[in-house]
């Protein structure tokens, strides 16, 4: 990073770990006060109570954004069958409860290969996709009903495992633009039931992993002092 106003910032690719209920634009906000950055944009929202890999970029850096947005995700996660809630997730209390004694490993199994490969899926009304020029989540908090379109997209893993029942870990490899809350309360459908998810984290985008990614305070730090800032300021 160059803070010489007279040079070109060629900027930067930063991987971070997403703290829990931070969002994607809270991150790269800090980053751009703690640091200085004059530039910086994230590739790829992550839910606030999703944690996992979060690519940023600065400078010159930024226009590497749609690449990396473009290219495959792998997530790992909980899911919880028998209740869900409006946004799929902990971010609203339950709003139903479905039986799940019927459930079998063959249905569970199932289930699974039903969502393998190319699909169809309707993107959760909680989510930041933008319909007439405003976020779908704030519609949402305020009962206002939207047409959502079904979007395709491509499963190439899912993987699961039901010893926890009624908890099921998964992991999941798909392509650019996949709801992963989608797939969960599409799931709870396929077993009969219904499902929310508990747990999310983004652990690669393309070659880009999780173990390579900062902790955010840590960065932070490491910046400051090759800035010659304050640390804590």
């Amino acid at each position: 990073m160059n803070n010489d106003n007279n040079q070109p910032d060629e900027g930067e690719v930063i991987l971070i770990d997403k703290p829990l209920t931070w969002t994607s634009f809270d991150v790269a906000n800090k980053l751009k006060r703690a640091c200085k950055f004059r530039k910086i944009g994230h590739a790829g929202t992550l839910d606030p109570l999703a944690t996992g890999l979060l690519i940023l970029c600065t400078g010159k850096k930024t226009k590497q954004i749609d690449t990396f947005q473009a290219q495959e995700k792998e997530y790992t996660g909980t899911l919880v069958l028998g209740k869900t809630t409006p946004s799929i997730d902990l971010e609203t209390g339950f709003d139903a409860e479905f039986p799940t004694a019927h459930i079998s490993p063959e249905i569970l199994e199932n289930a699974r290969l039903k969502f393998i490969g190319h699909i169809e899926q309707i993107p959760p009304v909680y989510s930041a996709l933008r319909i007439d020029g405003e976020r779908l989540y704030k519609k949402a908090r305020r009962g206002e009903e939207v047409e959502i379109k079904k979007r395709n997209v491509e499963i190439s893993l899912f993987e699961i495992d039901a010893a926890r029942f009624p908890e099921v870990d998964f992991r999941i490899i798909c392509s650019k633009g996949t709801y992963i809350r989608s797939i969960v309360r599409d799931f709870g459908l396929a077993a009969g039931s219904g499902a929310y998810m508990s747990a999310l984290c983004r652990t690669r985008i393309g070659a880009f992993e999780l173990k390579n990614a900062w902790n955010l305070t840590d960065f932070i730090q490491q910046k400051r002092l090759e800035l010659k800032l304050e640390v804590n300021e």
